[in-house]
């Protein structure tokens, strides 16, 4: 009898939890859906070709959104650039070089730390260390991008180097190579699909990413080329989007501007699902 009532009470129990999850999952899914749905139905009819490939003319009340798609593209190689060899050098130090176990605990701390620093704060300190040394543009906003996703690049590099097998490095030893041919030609082939992973999401918060560029990037919605845009100020998309929406009340140039950050996102997120695929494909043949 008293199996019974303990059985009957665990039934209760799990359904009582399976209904929770489902509706956790059912209220999560429904707010993204409706979050998607709801930016797409008001940003897609405000997207036309003349807002995409024209640059905004005051005199004619012409809005354009290419210098900032430009700037948001500039930004994103610059960062890119400079990020991508820190992130990963230092990780492959810290997990194949370094020695000191207290040095790499102490380092990964702080990495996880700084990953959790909100994005204005980066923008204060971006505008005191480079803003004011180099003025605003976009190198300084990028510099400012650079420390946000140091961390991310770090960490996730990290953790693909140790889902590389011990025995693939020994084996490479034992064959007579040395450190940095064992790194080169078996540790980062086998861990490239977590480094790439990495860089594509590191992507993706670049484009997202508006409050530290605001102090450091600036709002000008001049068209320039790389070179001299790089040392221009210059508005992002998300900057943009800001701009037009809080300060010149064009709410559909700000929905559209949405929309195409929604698109893009969606696009790097699918990008990052199908490099991954492709490299757990590689290794299993």
């Amino acid at each position: 009898m008293l199996n019974k009532s303990v059985s009957k009470k665990r039934k209760y129990y799990e359904l009582a939890v399976k209904t929770m999850m489902s509706i956790s999952a059912i209220v999560t899914t429904s707010l993204v859906v409706f979050l998607f749905l709801y930016v797409i139905v008001k940003g897609i009819p405000n997207i036309s070709w003349e807002l995409i490939s024209t640059k905004p003319s005051y005199l004619s009340e012409r809005i354009g959104i290419l210098p900032d798609i430009l700037n948001t593209v500039y930004i994103v190689i610059a960062t890119l650039l400079i990020v991508l060899p820190l992130g990963v050098g230092a990780a492959i130090y810290l997990t194949e070089y370094a020695t000191n176990k207290s040095m790499v605990m102490v380092i990964e701390y702080a990495a996880e730390t700084l990953s959790g620093i909100p994005s204005i704060i980066y923008g204060l300190v971006g505008m005191l260390l480079f803003s004011n040394s180099m003025g605003t543009c976009i190198m300084a906003g990028a510099l400012t991008l650079v420390i946000m996703n140091l961390p991310t690049i770090m960490r996730t590099t990290q953790e693909s180097l140790k889902t590389v097998p011990q025995s693939y490095r020994e084996g490479a030893f034992g064959l007579g190579a040395g450190k940095w041919r064992v790194v080169r030609t078996v540790v980062l082939p086998g861990c490239v699909d977590g480094v790439i992973t990495g860089c594509i999401l590191s992507v993706g918060r670049i484009l997202g990413e508006s409050a530290a560029l605001l102090f450091t990037a600036g709002f000008a919605h001049a068209l320039n080329g790389f070179a001299e845009g790089l040392t221009s100020p210059g508005a992002t998309l998300t900057v943009a989007l800001y701009v037009y929406a809080k300060e010149q009340g064009e709410f559909g140039v700000a929905f559209a501007i949405a929309a195409i950050l929604m698109l893009l996102t969606l696009l790097i997120n699918y990008a990052a699902s199908c490099v991954q695929r492709y490299y757990e494909k590689r290794r299993s043949v």
